[in-house]
């Protein structure tokens, strides 16, 4: 796997991280919550720039993003409890189903 993609990668495990800390933190209001926050999103853009010499920026942020939305409904339906319905379901499946479209057919995603 090429390094711009295992620093995208780690990219959105740092916002997934930090995304999860927002939840936890309870609107800023928990310390050590809100600093994994911080240091989790400095972490995250700091990658994302490392992917951005080899990757176009809207590749690579609509594979961030996209991921990361994933992830996080996941995540918020298996830690939080928040529950998914049959649209948002479909939803996440067409962000993936977009992902890989990019990923297996784009000249333009830094292969």
């Amino acid at each position: 796997m090429p390094l711009h993609y295992v620093y995208l990668f780690f990219a959105v495990i740092a916002e997934t991280i930090g995304t999860s800390a927002l939840q936890a933190s309870q609107q800023f209001t928990r310390l050590g919550p809100s600093l994994l926050v911080v240091g989790a999103y400095a972490v995250s853009f700091l990658l994302l720039g490392l992917a951005l010499k080899s990757i176009p920026v809207g590749v690579a942020y609509a594979l961030w993003s996209g991921l990361g939305i994933v992830l996080i409904a996941g995540i918020g339906y298996l830690v939080f409890g928040q529950k998914l319905d049959l649209p948002a379901m479909l939803g996440l499946a067409m962000i993936l189903g977009g992902i890989v479209v990019i990923h297996l057919f784009s000249k333009t995603g830094g292969h």
